[in-house]
C-alpha cells in the first residue's frame, strides 16, 4: 500500500470475520486498521494479535458462559469491537466465533502507517517504535476508547481494511495470562515475524507461511 493510500481505503467486508478464531488473528495481521476522529485520522497496519477462544478458553473473558455487562458484545455477532477497560488502559479486540460463541481478537500492536504526529502529540514518545508496540499504547495513539464498544469493524469511523501480505507469521505464548491454567501455553499470540513495533519479542514456537487471498 503506497503512502496516503488509507485515505481510499475500504473495510473488509463482514464476511471476513466469519473466519474461526485461530485463523482470524493470523488473517488479521497486515490489515489496516483506521481511526477517524475530530483531531484527525490514524492508521496502523495490525502486527501482533491474540486470540481468546472462549468458553473453554481459560484466558478468555468469556470463559465459561461468563456472561456480563463487560462480555456482552462478545455473544453477539462477528466483527464488532470489544473495548475494555485495564487498569488505566482501553484494549481493543475483534468479536469472532459467531453470534452466542463468545470469541475475541486481541489486537496487541500495529505499526504506524498515518497520522503519526497526531499519535506522537496523544503519546507524547520521541521514539516511533514506542507509538503502538502495546495494545494501551495503541489505542491512545489512535483515539479509540470505550465509546468505540460495540462499533462493527465494517464502517467508519473505526474499521480494518485490506494491508499488506505477511513474509512470515510467528505464533507463540500469550502474555499477561499466569494464572489461566493450562490456557497459559496455548501458542495463540501471532505477529509479524521480525517486525519491529511488536509489543514483547519471544521465541516463536512455530512460524507459519501466511494464506493468500
Amino acid at each position: 500500500m503506497k503512502k496516503d493510500d488509507f485515505l481510499e481505503a475500504r473495510p473488509l467486508k463482514s464476511d471476513f470475520y466469519s473466519l474461526p478464531t485461530l485463523e482470524l488473528a493470523q488473517a488479521l495481521l497486515g490489515c489496516l486498521l483506521v481511526k477517524q476522529t475530530s483531531e484527525g485520522t490514524t492508521a496502523g497496519y495490525i502486527v501482533e494479535t491474540e486470540a481468546y477462544v472462549g468458553p473453554e478458553d481459560k484466558a478468555a473473558h468469556s470463559y465459561n458462559n461468563r456472561r456480563t455487562k463487560r462480555t456482552e458484545i462478545m455473544f453477539h455477532e462477528s466483527g464488532l469491537a470489544y473495548t475494555y477497560q485495564m487498569h488505566t488502559h482501553c484494549l481493543i479486540n475483534v468479536v469472532s466465533g459467531g453470534a452466542g460463541n463468545p470469541e475475541a481478537v486481541l489486537i496487541r500492536a500495529v505499526e504506524p502507517a498515518a497520522g503519526i504526529e497526531l499519535m506522537l502529540e496523544r503519546r507524547q514518545v520521541k521514539q516511533r517504535v514506542a507509538l503502538t508496540n502495546g495494545p494501551g499504547k495503541l489505542t491512545k495513539a489512535m483515539g479509540i476508547s470505550m465509546t468505540d464498544y460495540g462499533h462493527p469493524f465494517t464502517e467508519p469511523p473505526l474499521f480494518i481494511a485490506p494491508g499488506l501480505l505477511p513474509a512470515s507469521i510467528s505464533a507463540g505464548k500469550r502474555i499477561g495470562i499466569e494464572n489461566s491454567g493450562e490456557a497459559k501455553d496455548y501458542p495463540w499470540r501471532f505477529w509479524i515475524t521480525d517486525n519491529p513495533f511488536v509489543s514483547r519479542h519471544q521465541q516463536a514456537l512455530s512460524v507459519i507461511e501466511p494464506k493468500k487471498g
